[in-house]
């Protein structure tokens, strides 16, 4: 399985999240998942990530390894699962989105936090706030990241997935 996290400029919340997401996954004993990030627009491209996603995450024992590029249509070709981390970059991967296929693989990382009572909360945008944006944001990705974990391993993530990918498939049948 491939998953890629998606923000903005891929240099605060996605690369935190792919970094997150890679060594969870390796405490979890998974490893049959590819993780990489990217953004959707081409502010940093070819860019390491901020330095306080990188300060904050090094203290909470995350390696960064990935450098910035822009979300296009062929990572849906690439990428089995592709985590939005707000509604305004879900709405930008949509744009992109080249069939009901494509949409369908796009899930907000939001939806795997342990608390939902308030609905999908986006990660905010840490970029050009105070330190503490980005305490927060780790706070806020660990936590979905767990659930995303939980769901890899007891099969729904790919369940969801495949269910949304049914129903596109049988929506294009239908000609919706």
């Amino acid at each position: 399985m491939h998953i890629m996290t998606v923000c903005l400029g891929n240099i605060c919340r996605s690369p935190a999240a792919e970094a997150v997401l890679v060594r969870k996954l390796e405490d979890a004993g998974i490893d049959d998942v590819t993780v990489t990030s990217a953004g959707t627009a081409d502010y940093h491209i070819g860019s390491r990530p901020h330095h306080e996603s990188i300060r904050e995450g090094e203290v909470r024992g995350y390696a960064f390894t990935s450098v910035a590029q822009q979300f296009a249509a062929h990572h849906f070709t690439e990428a089995d699962v592709i985590l939005a981390m707000d509604a305004a970059n879900e709405a930008d991967i949509l744009a992109l989105a080249r069939g009901p296929e494509d949409r369908a693989k796009v899930i907000r990382l939001g939806a795997f936090a342990s608390d939902l009572s308030d609905g999908v909360l986006d990660v905010p945008d840490p970029w050009g706030l105070p330190r503490h944006a980005y305490v927060s944001m780790y706070d806020q990705i660990e936590d979905a990241v767990d659930g995303l974990v939980r769901a890899i391993e007891d099969g729904s993530l790919l369940a969801r997935v495949e269910e949304r990918l049914s129903t596109a498939r049988a929506q294009r049948r239908h000609g919706h």
